[in-house]
Formats: C-alpha cells, sequence, structure tokens
C-alpha cells in the first residue's frame, strides 16, 4: 500500500483529493495537514510513502516547505499541488528537490498516476514539463523577470505582494529582517523595480499570487 500525507489549507480540497484517491485500492490517505508547519510536525513523526503538498499554505508556503522536508528527509518523495500552472512554478518545485507537479484542474486526471508513480522512486513530469526542463538547458535571452530571480527572492517576492511586511516576511522564513531587506534590493535591482508596488502590481498581472 502506498501511505500518503496530504497538506492542504482547504478542507473541501483535502475531500476531493481524498474522493478522487477512493478509487485507488493501493492508495491510503494516512493523515492531513492544514498548515506546513503540522505538516512537517507529522513528517517528523510518521513515515509516509508520498507526500502530496500544496503549494500556497498560509505561514511558510509550500516551496519553503518542500526545501525543509528535503532538508530533513532528503528521501522523501513529495508531489506538490497547486492552482498554478506549471509556467510559475513547476521548474523551481523540481529544482527544490520535488518529485512531481501537478495543478489542481488536472488533479483527478491525474493524481493517482502521480502517486503511483513517485512511491517508484521515480519523477512524475508531463510532456510540457519536459520541455520546459530542456529550455533550462539553454537558457534564452527572453525569460521574463522573475524567472531570473532565485528561489528564495522569489519567495519573497510573492510574500511582498501578499502585502506582507519585511518583519512578518522574516519571521516566516526564519530570516532577520536585513536578510529581508538585502534579498528585497537584489530582487528590484534584478527585475528593474523600484517600490512595493510594482513588485505586487507585476505579481497580480502575472498571477504570481492569489
Amino acid at each position: 500500500m502506498i501511505n500518503i500525507l496530504i497538506a492542504d489549507d482547504h478542507v473541501i480540497v483535502r475531500k476531493g483529493m481524498i474522493q478522487v484517491l477512493s478509487s485507488a485500492p493501493d492508495i491510503v490517505v494516512a493523515d492531513e495537514a492544514g498548515t506546513g508547519h503540522e505538516a512537517l510536525d507529522k513528517i517528523r513523526k510518521n513515515r509516509y510513502d508520498v507526500v502530496v503538498l500544496d503549494i500556497s499554505l498560509p505561514g511558510k508556503n509550500g516551496l519553503e516547505v518542500l526545501k525543509q522536508i528535503k532538508l530533513e528527509y532528503p528521501a522523501q518523495p513529495v508531489l506538490v499541488l497547486s492552482m498554478y500552472s506549471e509556467d510559475h512554478y513547476a521548474v523551481r518545485v523540481l529544482k527544490a528537490g520535488g518529485s512531481g507537479y501537478i495543478t489542481k484542474e488536472n488533479a483527478s486526471n491525474e493524481l493517482v498516476a502521480a502517486i503511483r508513480i513517485i512511491a517508484q522512486g521515480r519523477k512524475f513530469i508531463t510532456p510540457s514539463l519536459a520541455e520546459k526542463l530542456a529550455g533550462e538547458l539553454h537558457p534564452a535571452d527572453d525569460k521574463l523577470p522573475h524567472e531570473k530571480l532565485t528561489g528564495r527572492e522569489f519567495n519573497i517576492l510573492c510574500l511582498i505582494a501578499k502585502g506582507r511586511s519585511s518583519g512578518e516576511i522574516a519571521d516566516d522564513l526564519s530570516l532577520s529582517v536585513k536578510t529581508v531587506a538585502t534579498y528585497r534590493t537584489r530582487l528590484l535591482e534584478k527585475m528593474g523595480m523600484k517600490s512595493n508596488s510594482e513588485i505586487t502590481y507585476y505579481a497580480a498581472q502575472n498571477r504570481l499570487v492569489e
């Protein structure tokens, strides 16, 4: 049997995934979590064959939780689930150690297959994502500004766009306020911007935040 943990802050979404998985006799939802901190706590106490992790979690977001999981348990397979298209997060997820990325829109069609593949120690990569990964080997000069950011810079951009203060971001990411300010300065320079309002507008236009 494949024992999984589902981490998503929306109860309805979790119940929907459980319903989808009910048709798979070899998959058991062993546990659920509503926040990143709760997911980490359960992973530290129990063993799961696959963790299904929503990228938009309160507090630590999915990318931060994924990085922490891989830091503490490098062999833990993690499937990231998101409402955002592959264009926004998929490559970052795989670079951070994720075993696969699917959108909530396609979950009903891909979730069971993705979990089975990942439980075997393989990566779940769609044809479109394979093309994006190939593109990463030969970077184009016409990348969007946010695609040039490091993972940490990108996380801070998204938190700024959500209206979080430097102090709140520092608490969320376990950084000092000074370090957050340094990352903010770097990302503004890379993106050719000068203010948080420009960051917020850009993130909204490119659907980087809800």
